[in-house]
């Protein structure tokens, strides 16, 4: 089953960071954007992964928009923000945690 996250990409000095919502502790950074993109979709792959293996209850994407006010902190010296959405394939037997089964 696949899932969409959202993802936010921040530009600063030299690169990019990026970090999903839905998936507290999942981050990633990357020089330039297309690398950003391919190292966030590792990410999310390898941290629901590693949830599942675990045993941890996998996030359900919820988030449908993300306000990102621009230049809402000075201090942080980001000069753009990029938010998309990413679909990535769930491991092993995934649900949402609110369906039922029969």
């Amino acid at each position: 089953m696949k899932q969409r996250f959202l993802v936010v990409y921040e530009h600063g000095k030299g690169n990019y960071g990026g970090f999903a919502p839905d998936v507290p502790g999942c981050i990633s950074i990357g020089k330039t954007l297309p690398e950003m993109r391919r190292m966030m979709k590792e990410a999310l792959e390898s941290h629901l992964e590693f949830m599942a293996a675990d045993g941890d209850p996998l996030p359900e994407p919820v988030t449908s928009s993300y306000p990102v006010p621009p230049g809402s902190d000075p201090n942080r010296e980001v000069d753009h923000y990029v938010v998309e959405f990413i679909e990535i394939e769930m491991p092993g037997e995934w649900k949402l945690p609110h369906a039922k089964t029969a």
